[in-house]
């Protein structure tokens, strides 16, 4: 277990996908350690104003490019040996399933490709935000790191599954044949402030609606359920990860686990909203349950979130509240 920041003030640190709602959370705490962070984002499903609170410090670069056409050595931030890689790049939500197919199996296989030969020839610590998304719609409860998972190869969110489980199997070929230095983070429902109102995740669609005053859809019945995590809690376990010598993957998450329809009735409470909940008919492969088992990342990590549902679902409503009021 890592008592102390591995990676800090002197390193050199690449994330891609850095002006996403994650990947911008880590970006910030990497540079609040002292280190020199460069993002890579396309700005497909990232913001810049998700890092401009960075623009004018010196520990801090963007470059707008495609990870999956490889890192474009005409920038100079990018020709440098870098300390640690954090591939984060990747559409996330289920609307992006349906909109952006191609591009998330791309980035999830070309894309990793690419960056696990430059951590290779720089020697870095390689680390992949890999998915609960991984054990599909499963069949063990919670899910532990050795279940192998229940996907559908070939459905709507298989793009996603997948992309990500081709991405793991990558890392770990890198890791046993070619020795490169990686950890897999298996990351489980993140929710927070810099989310985008429109895709088509549960909290970010329930919070709009809810402040809208509108109908909070809700698919099927609404007891399935989700282990939400607040995005501060999701980035201290990556850092652990980063920090450690631990190759996983290791699950990264909370054990909060909450129907869709108990989460609806949370917000519009939270909200002071007259919102009602809407049943719309069940999404296909959408998963009946989910939930991490954090014993590895408590044992290996010293893992263990801090910040409650009701707390954490307050910030991110006052963040939604500035944008949308």
């Amino acid at each position: 277990m890592v008592s102390a920041p591995r990676f800090g003030p002197g390193h050199r640190i690449l994330v891609t996908g850095g002006a996403g709602f994650v990947g911008s959370h880590l970006v910030d705490a990497l540079v609040a350690r002292g280190a020199t962070v460069v993002a890579v984002d396309n700005f497909v499903t990232g913001a810049k104003e998700n890092v401009a609170q960075l623009d004018d410090n010196p520990l801090f670069t963007l470059v707008e490019a495609d990870v999956t056409d490889g890192l474009p050595d005409h920038h100079p931030a990018l020709r440098e040996r870098f300390d640690a890689i954090l591939h984060l790049a990747s559409p996330a939500s289920p609307k992006d399933f349906t909109t952006l197919p191609i591009e998330i199996l791309r980035v999830g296989s070309i894309a990793t490709m690419h960056l696990l030969d430059r951590a290779g020839a720089d020697g870095a610590r390689f680390i992949l935000a890999s998915t609960s998304e991984a054990y599909g719609d499963p069949q063990v409860h919670p899910q532990v790191e050795t279940y192998w998972g229940n996907v559908n190869p070939i459905g709507i969110r298989s793009v996603y599954d997948e992309a990500k489980r081709f991405a793991e199997a990558t890392t770990m070929a890198y890791h046993r044949y070619r020795g490169v230095d990686v950890g897999i983070v298996r990351i489980f429902n993140t929710y927070g402030p810099r989310m985008r109102p429109d895709d088509g995740r549960a909290v970010p669609t329930f919070i709009t609606q809810a402040l809208r005053g509108e109908p909070l859809p809700v698919h099927g019945t609404g007891e399935q359920t989700r282990s939400i995590c607040y995005v501060d809690d999701l980035v201290h376990g990556i850092l652990l990860l980063l920090d450690s010598t631990e190759t996983g993957p290791i699950n990264c998450g909370t054990e909060h686990e909450v129907s869709m329809r108990e989460l609806a009735e949370l917000i519009v409470s939270l909200t002071g909203s007259r919102s009602e909940v809407q049943y719309l008919t069940r999404t296909a492969d959408d998963p009946e349950k989910r939930r991490p088992d954090l014993s590895l990342a408590r044992q290996r990590l010293g893992f263990a979130p801090q910040v409650g549902p009701a707390d954490g679902l307050r910030r991110t409503i006052a963040h939604f509240s500035e944008r949308i009021g």
